[in-house]
């Protein structure tokens, strides 16, 4: 079983200036996998160790929701004054999204900077990318004076680049499911357990609900490491109160919330995982702070576009993109096309070659007016259409090549009727494709 951050990535997963560093950097993938950290332990102390001089730092592991919970993070976190510094994975359009500085994206030339400084310093060693970006949020963290490290980690958690750190403020898991297996291992409580490896001794975690055999493996881990677990629905609650708004609840008392602005009925859950988290880091955070979870932006988690891609449609119909790109996600998903019924649904989906096309599609088929597969040029490692369209069959539903995004929305335009009620058309199954159809959109991050 490969550790989470050894794999090569592809010279299309990264553009521009920062592109030619990082394909330098690529030629000293290591030729051997192990299970350690020691390349990255290595790198840091000829770094000087910024890894020890980061600010108050909160951890995030699991397998869905990982991203939308730093969101809240975030903006829950600025919205009381705290000068918040992030790390996140993967990027969409550009690698300088990875590392916000106390609120602002690194800029390009910083970053370049600091990988020729990180280039020079490991002076030809074995490394991987992933190493060497977290060796440089680290040391850009490290010089960027801040209240608060938002630390988002690559793939796993017990052998992640990003746990090369000491300790933490606080530990979340989101919700953990099966994807990654190659690395995590082949079932659900082999992967939770890695995913478990961020626990730090003495540092509480704050849990979303969990299958069984995850749940039993988390708390494994939290016993031997005596850290505290507060579960969510157990040790904490998050209610929808009517049409008002969300209440939470936990030891601390009772807030009264507004609605998430990200969409999908999940993020309820990692809204409460933020809060929960901050309630009890010792930071100082104004009740009323919490309401952020009302302005929260994240790209391609249910986001609709507006843009160039949104305008190949009629003007009454919507376009929705979003980044999930596993079974959970897909159920995840689903829970949210439920209460769309209002309109005819459209998919558009494409894959990672590597993840399970069944898996994703099989609770989503059901509820679509037509699928079709796509596979964009630029997109990384993009699966071949045939194998979703075969995998669509196998769930009990049909699909046909798009087979890109832009032939598959001029299709369904060409098809539209002035007579038909508006329809929602929604891209998804990759962040990878997410990136492209953001590009294709015009749309910036920002």
């Amino acid at each position: 079983m490969a550790t989470s951050q050894q794999t090569m990535s592809p010279p299309s997963e990264f553009n521009g200036r920062t592109g030619e560093v990082v394909r330098r950097l690529q030629e000293l993938h290591p030729t051997l996998i192990d299970l350690s950290l020691e390349r990255l332990e290595a790198l840091l102390k000829r770094l000087g160790h910024p890894e020890r001089q980061l600010p108050p730092t909160i951890h995030i592991a699991g397998t869905n929701g990982k991203g939308s919970t730093c969101a809240n993070l975030r903006a829950i976190a600025e919205a009381a004054g705290l000068r918040t510094h992030v790390m996140t994975s993967p990027h969409l359009l550009s690698v300088t999204e990875r590392f916000r500085l106390a609120g602002q994206l690194v800029s390009e030339d910083e970053l370049i900077q600091t990988l020729e400084e990180i280039e020079r310093v490991n002076d030809g060693a074995a490394i991987t990318v992933f190493e060497v970006l977290t060796a440089a949020g680290f040391l850009l963290f490290s010089r960027h004076p801040a209240d608060l490290l938002i630390l988002e980690v690559g793939l796993g958690g017990r052998f992640d680049a990003t746990n090369v750190i000491p300790t933490a403020r606080a530990c979340i898991l989101t919700s953990i499911s099966m994807d990654h297996q190659a690395f995590l291992g082949d079932n659900l409580a082999k992967i939770a357990y890695e995913k478990a490896g961020i626990i730090k001794q003495d540092v509480p975690v704050f849990v979303a609900p969990q299958q069984s055999e995850a749940l039993e493996a988390i708390t494994t881990v939290a016993v031997e490491k005596r850290a505290p677990l507060f579960l969510l629905g157990r040790n904490m609650t998050i209610n929808a109160a009517q049409e008002t708004g969300l209440i939470y609840h936990d030891d601390m008392g009772t807030l009264a919330l507004p609605p998430t602005a990200l969409a999908g009925t999940h993020q309820a859950q990692n809204s409460a995982l933020a809060i929960a988290a901050l309630r009890h880091s010792s930071l100082p955070i104004a009740e009323n702070a919490y309401n952020a979870i009302a302005r929260t932006e994240w790209p391609a988690r249910l986001q609709p576009l507006h843009g160039s891609l949104a305008a190949m449609l009629p003007p009454s119909w919507e376009l929705i993109l979003d980044g999930g790109h596993n079974p959970g996600a897909g159920e995840a998903l689903a829970n949210t096309i439920r209460s769309w019924d209002e309109r005819p649904l459209h998919l558009i989906i494409g894959l990672k070659d590597s993840k399970d096309v069944s898996g994703f599609l099989r609770p989503l088929v059901a509820q679509a007016a037509s699928i079709q597969a796509v596979a964009e040029q630029q997109q990384h490692l993009a699966m071949p259409v045939e194998t979703i369209l075969k995998a669509a069959k196998d769930v009990g539903g049909h699909a046909i090549a798009g087979p890109t995004i832009i032939e598959a929305l001029n299709r369904l335009a060409s098809t539209a009727s002035e007579q038909a009620p508006p329809a929602r058309v929604l891209i998804c199954g990759s962040l990878y494709l997410a990136g492209c159809a953001l590009a294709q959109d015009a749309t910036k991050i920002a």
